[in-house]
């Protein structure tokens, strides 16, 4: 049964605290070739139309061996190959392809330098391959081992890099990031930790040998954990980086100009009759505290952080289909835990003083059924409710305000890892922008998708001096409002939609007005804001001058 809770909120109109970074502008997935198909291209259009942009793009197998053609978790350029005497042969029009995409369409190149090309493999150990199964192998163990020549893979770097310069223009390419590889520590490395120094060490040299000012940065490590293989790796990285020997100069020291690591909120494996389980926002944020502690341990403290992928789960290519738990991805579930997450991990980098980015990893798969529960922002071109909490992100100004909420939460708290026995946090945040309208975006959410409370928010905007008439403007994402899946539900779950249907689910996949909503009043330079809110929505509210 549902019960309503009050929750007050209080913004102050002339309390501005600073800069309002948006610090969300950043998606990545695993298919570099999905971005040059024509459904690639639809999505990518519609992050860099969002009104704060550019976003940042970051795609995994920029270097890898085949025929360039996306599948799931799998890509490739050809980017680098060799001649019957060794060699190299360059190659970039299929990597044109993919950064030509990103800036036509006001978007940002994130390059993730990887995977090994296949000639770049060393393969003499290889003994039971042939002409035929040579290229499954290189699948299966070789795209991730270390290059067999360091010098040609330098070369290999500085030459992309230099094609990069020549094509898109010096300043262009410096406002790039530039990350070497993916999640060293687990199967996407098989080479030493040594030899992973060695590989950043060239690496750094040959991009900054092109272009000096470029933003270099790593390790992308997964999930830092008190104790774990993965929090060991960073420190060791951090240590080598700070005074370790460079194993291409010489010298002590490399240059690192921003740090990567990833953080995960859980994990579905492929299960068929897997029992109820959720993502923990707790887990994803004790992640991210012990990643930033270690930046402090050793010295990088003061260095931007990039959560080069930061999710609640860590399957991207799977769905509903592999485990049920990952249908939340369709529902206004998803939506909800983000808001959480980007907001904790904001107001944890703040209490730290550093700079934190998060990067949502997440895109669309071509050629799935409707709503298949991969970790996308849309679905046969059709947006979930996720990717209209971009849509509201965007519409954030620029300067921040006070904002407090009687929903606060100390997620760090919580007696276990899902908050069980907690009441849905309900926070957010608020900002103004150039022309002095205000933003107030408040969610709720709670780890438990089950959970069904509603909540009777009172929002108070205290100071406001722009006059007795305003225009108020209220969106919401939540089970009936600003989601398609809920329609698709409506619609008899089809697969692959009718021409009516897919009409009718479309028609819902947008950011929707509140239609409940209508109780505002202006008393002694304030405005107050009544209304419900249930406990996994977002709600979006606008007061500008009428």
């Amino acid at each position: 049964m549902s019960t309503k809770k009050g929750v007050k909120i209080s913004v102050d109109a002339r309390g501005v605290k600073g800069k309002l970074d948006h610090v969300w502008r950043y998606i990545g997935y695993d298919e570099c070739n999905y971005t040059h198909t024509p459904e690639g291209e639809e999505l990518i259009s519609k992050f860099g139309s969002l009104e704060d942009g550019p976003y940042y793009i970051r795609t995994h197998h920029i270097f890898c061996t085949g025929n360039m053609h996306g599948t799931y978790k799998w890509g490739s350029t050809n980017a680098y190959t060799e001649d019957a005497n060794g060699n190299p042969i360059y190659y970039w029009e299929t990597i044109d392809k993919i950064l030509d995409v990103f800036l036509r369409n006001n978007c940002k190149p994130f390059v993730e330098l990887g995977f090994m090309p296949m000639d770049l493999v060393d393969m003499s150990s290889w003994t039971d391959i042939n002409e035929w199964n040579l290229y499954e192998n290189y699948k299966r163990r070789g795209w991730n081992s270390p290059p067999k020549d360091y010098n040609k893979w330098y070369d290999l770097v500085f030459n992309f890099a230099a094609h990069c310069v020549e094509r898109y223009g010096q300043e262009e390419v410096l406002t790039w990031y530039w990350e070497l590889w993916n999640e060293p520590d687990i199967f996407y490395w098989n080479g030493t930790i040594e030899e992973f120094f060695r590989l950043y060490d060239y690496t750094e040299a040959a991009l900054h040998a092109v272009l000096k000012g470029a933003r270099f940065g790593g390790p992308a490590t997964t999930s830092p954990a008190p104790g774990s293989m993965s929090l060991d790796f960073l420190e060791k990285f951090l240590v080598h980086c700070s005074n370790g020997e460079n194993y291409f100069t010489k010298e002590t020291g490399t240059r690192l100009d921003y740090v990567t690591f990833h953080a995960k909120g859980g994990g579905f494996p492929f299960n068929l009759n897997a029992p109820k389980a959720t993502p923990s926002t707790k887990s994803l944020i004790s992640q991210v505290k012990t990643g930033l502690e270690a930046l402090k341990k050793h010295g990088f403290g003061d260095r931007e952080v990039v959560l080069s992928e930061a999710d609640p789960d860590g399957w991207a290519a799977g769905g509903r289909f592999e485990n049920a738990n990952m249908n939340f991805r369709n529902t206004e579930y998803y939506a909800s835990y983000v808001a959480s997450a980007y907001h904790n991990i904001n107001r944890l980098s703040k209490a730290m003083g550093m700079d934190v980015k998060p990067l949502a990893w997440a895109f669309m798969f071509i050629g799935e059924r409707c709503f298949e529960g991969t970790r996308t922002f849309s679905t046969q071109g059709i947006n979930k409710p996720i990717f209209n909490l971009f849509k509201l992100y965007a519409k954030m100004g620029s300067k921040a305000l006070h904002f407090e909420s009687s929903g606060e939460k100390d997620i760090l708290s919580y007696n276990d890892n899902f908050g069980t026995g907690e009441e849905p946090e309900v926070s957010g945040m608020a900002s103004v922008s150039p022309d002095e309208a205000i933003q107030v975006m408040v969610y709720s959410h709670h780890d438990d998708w089950a959970i069904e409370k509603d909540f009777q928010v009172k929002l108070q905007i205290e100071n406001w001096r722009l006059g007795e008439k305003i225009e108020i403007k209220h969106y919401r994402i939540d089970k009936t409002h600003s989601n398609a899946y809920t329609e698709w539900l409506n619609q008899g779950k089809p697969d692959y939609p009718t021409k009516e249907q897919y009409g009718a689910i479309k028609s819902r996949d947008g950011l929707e007005l509140y239609e409940k909503f209508i109780t505002a009043e202006l008393k002694d330079y304030a405005v107050t804001l009544e209304f419900n809110l249930s406990s996994h929505a977002v709600s979006f509210i606008e007061i500008s001058k009428a």
